[in-house]
């Protein structure tokens, strides 16, 4: 079970409600928690730059059009992370994103552990 969760969790968009409910109670192993602040730093960090490239491209003159290319190259990337994590995890190895990973600890693990 544990190990399907930690799927669920990394499931890009849907991944991250599982994730915040986990980290509000605190409750899962030390793995299920790494994963659920890696999935919600991933979703956060999507977001914010979907919603500026998507802000950017509607009020833009010049640059619409790659500002969309951009945000679609953003949110592949997401998925196609997401889902290398998920191979990874299902291979045995670890779920840590080198930059990403540090950074949920530094966040999530002081407001939300």
């Amino acid at each position: 079970m544990p190990k399907t969760q930690l799927f669920l969790y990394l499931v890009p968009i849907v991944g991250f409600f599982p994730s915040l409910w986990t980290l509000y109670r605190g409750q899962g192993s030390r793995e299920q928690l790494a994963i659920s602040r890696l999935s919600i730093t991933l979703a956060l960090t999507w977001l914010l730059g979907y919603l500026l490239l998507a802000t950017g491209a509607a009020t833009s003159d010049f640059f619409p059009l790659r500002l969309f290319i951009l945000n679609s190259f953003l949110t592949s990337g997401y998925f196609l992370v997401s889902v290398w994590l998920i191979l990874r995890l299902m291979q045995g190895k670890s779920g840590r994103l080198p930059g990403f990973s540090t950074i949920a600890e530094r966040v999530f693990g002081k407001y939300l552990s």
